[in-house]
């Protein structure tokens, strides 16, 4: 009776050991995520009306495009954004979960007017990063183009859909 249970012992370990091992062929392979150009955006200047940039942007509009952002990319164009676009104005905020890219976010109201930023956000970090004002709109790029562009509270974008 010893010996039988001893044996059915070992081969329960022997079998639960070696049952997980991952299979390469198994192995599930996830794509990239890519950037996709869905619309245009210009940023002016606004004393004298003189466009400061034009770029590509991505646009977050449903609740999975916006919960979701930048995360899981491990890069990002200069020349490239996201743009989010609520429903409503009103106080936001966000993140860098899951985003391994550091990002400028400009916050704009709803009248397209830049009314706040977060500079040089880190990667993966949960803190919070607040609007400070309500907000329709928010512009994700990299790091460093705010201060690169001398953006200003009062500047302005305009932005079109593909």
């Amino acid at each position: 009776m010893f010996r039988k249970s001893f044996v059915l012992f070992f081969s329960v370990v022997f079998l639960g050991c070696f049952s997980c091992k991952e299979n390469p062929e198994k192995t599930v392979k996830t794509e990239p995520i890519v950037f996709r150009k869905e619309g245009e955006l210009v940023i002016k200047r606004q004393k004298v009306d003189t466009v400061i940039t034009i770029f590509d942007i991505e646009i977050a509009e449903t609740d999975y495009e916006t919960q979701t952002g930048l995360m899981y990319r491990d890069h990002m164009e200069a020349h490239q954004g996201m743009l989010f676009i609520f429903p409503d104005e009103r106080m936001h905020s966000f993140y860098m979960k899951n985003t391994e890219i550091p990002l400028d976010l400009i916050f704009i109201k709803a009248d397209s007017t830049i009314v706040s930023f977060q500079e040089n956000a880190r990667p993966l970090d949960e803190s919070g990063l607040s609007s400070k004002v309500p907000v329709t709109y928010v512009l994700e790029v990299n790091a460093g183009l705010v201060q690169k562009w001398t953006l200003e509270v009062g500047d302005k974008i305009q932005f079109m859909k593909n």
